[in-house]
């Protein structure tokens, strides 16, 4: 039963973790593309500009290893 309880409490973690992450990248893109003209934000401060791409890659690849994983120990408990 512990295993079983496990499972679940680490499932819910991992569904909330990987929602997080996808309300962080839909804010950074917005903030970064702006819902004005074509790139507004990036356009109206060109010199202090940056992609958010660096940073959401790496964060969005550990969070699909973490589900890969999640489905592993899945298909290993049946």
């Amino acid at each position: 039963m512990a295993r079983n309880t496990a499972f679940i409490l680490v499932g819910v973690a991992l569904a909330a973790i990987v929602v997080g992450v996808v309300t962080f990248n839909v804010l950074n893109l917005s903030e970064a593309y702006g819902g004005g003209p074509p790139y507004y934000s990036r356009t109206t401060n060109m010199d202090k500009w940056s992609s958010p791409l660096p940073v959401l890659g790496p964060i969005d690849v550990l969070v699909a290893i973490a589900v890969a994983a999640y489905a592993r120990w899945w298909r290993r408990q049946r």
